[in-house]
């Protein structure tokens, strides 16, 4: 599901990458879900991350559910990766758009921060995400792609145990939209 389509810059020790593509293909440690708050599976990547990694992942997030209750908007959890070539899955949620007014781009932050941490905690060196919250959650892509690079950016100047982390996009647009940080993100914030 790629075209080939990728660009890479290295900050620190760790590897960014933005590859076009289908992420429940990626070989890493860790896939980052974007999930919803019931993590009983939905649409888009959710859906697929479900689907591709079989029952299993339901099951675990089921447990998840009956001891936590979900997982609240901006927390994430862990689960294994099912049939995926991953060895486990970092479930997090997005925020809703509902125009900026809601501390949206907080939240934002806060699962992609919480999905780091969980890989720390997990020992991945290398892992990948979707762009969380900008399918059906609204979330504008041009402004959730810059928090998201910054968030990363920011973390990995802190834990550099990472070796990789891809940002992994589905349509020729979202590539678009992230490729110019690639090529400046090496800069100040």
């Amino acid at each position: 599901m790629s075209d080939g389509r990728s660009l890479s810059i290295t900050i620190g020790s760790t590897l960014l990458t933005l590859t076009q593509g289908d992420i429940t293909q990626q070989e890493v440690d860790a896939i980052v879900n974007a999930a919803n708050s019931s993590l009983l599976g939905g649409g888009g990547v959710d859906g697929a991350i479900h689907r591709a990694g079989g029952p299993s992942i339901l099951e675990e997030c089921k447990a998840i559910r009956e001891k936590q209750g979900g997982c609240p908007t901006g927390e994430a959890v862990v689960t294994s990766a099912g049939k995926l070539k991953a060895r486990f899955v970092i479930h997090t949620v997005g925020p809703v758009w509902k125009g900026g007014s809601a501390n949206e781009e907080n939240l934002l932050r806060n699962a992609y921060r919480n999905s780091l941490e969980k890989a720390r905690e997990k020992s991945a060196t290398t892992l990948a995400f979707p762009s969380i919250s900008t399918g059906v959650y609204g979330f504008p892509i041009e402004r959730a792609s810059k928090i998201a690079f910054a968030t990363v950016r920011e973390y990995i100047r802190t834990y550099p145990h990472l070796h990789e982390v891809r940002f992994v996009v589905f349509s020729r647009h979202d590539f678009e939209v992230y490729s110019p940080l690639f090529r400046d993100g090496a800069g100040p914030p």
